[in-house]
């Protein structure tokens, strides 16, 4: 049986009204909002064909906190934005019931986009971060199992360094976003 979230509906903050509501890094985040471009026109113009559908729901698991949901939410909001998709946002803390529905590897990890039909039913999800950037993060996980280890924390230190190499300095992974959302929307 597909997983529902019809619950949730109509109880999520705005797009604007997460930012509005930001305590952490909200300068940064509204910094990659605005940086955020199109890089290829086609994959605009998909997002922008999406405008008709009435039939998908987003909501989106964020924290302020997160260095991934600084990154990558603005780049989502932008994407789902031209597609004219209804987003609502649920703070990571005030909806744990959600969030234990979609661990990543075990944890909680923000953001997750999961998109369902009007009624619900869960289609599909993206997050926490870009499958390029979040193959660095399994592969320590694979290599590392043991949280109590005495070099955890160093080795963690390191792969989140990867991480930070892997997203670049620029808006190159804005790009991928778009790309792995779009392939994920195309199988709705």
């Amino acid at each position: 049986m597909k997983q529902n979230v019809a619950h949730k509906f109509g109880k999520g903050l705005t797009p604007r009204q997460f930012v509005e509501s930001m305590t952490k890094n909200q300068r940064d985040f509204e910094s990659w909002y605005e940086k955020f471009t199109w890089e290829d026109e086609s994959e605009k113009e998909y997002f922008e064909s999406l405008n008709h559908r009435d039939d998908l729901r987003v909501l989106i698991l964020a924290a302020d906190w997160c260095g991934d949901v600084v990154r990558n939410v603005p780049a989502v909001f932008r994407i789902l934005d031209t597609a004219g998709m209804k987003t609502e946002v649920f703070i990571l803390e005030e909806n744990l019931d959600l969030m234990d529905d979609f661990l990543t590897m075990g944890g909680r990890s923000v953001p997750v986009v999961i998109f369902a039909d009007t009624g619900g039913y869960v289609l599909g999800h993206w997050g926490p971060r870009p499958e390029h950037v979040q193959s660095i993060m399994r592969e320590f996980k694979r290599e590392n199992p043991d949280r109590e280890a005495a070099d955890y924390d160093s080795k963690i230190a390191e792969a989140r360094k990867a991480m930070g190499q892997a997203y670049g300095e620029g808006t190159e992974y804005q790009t991928v976003i778009a790309k792995e959302l779009r392939s994920l929307i195309s199988g709705f």
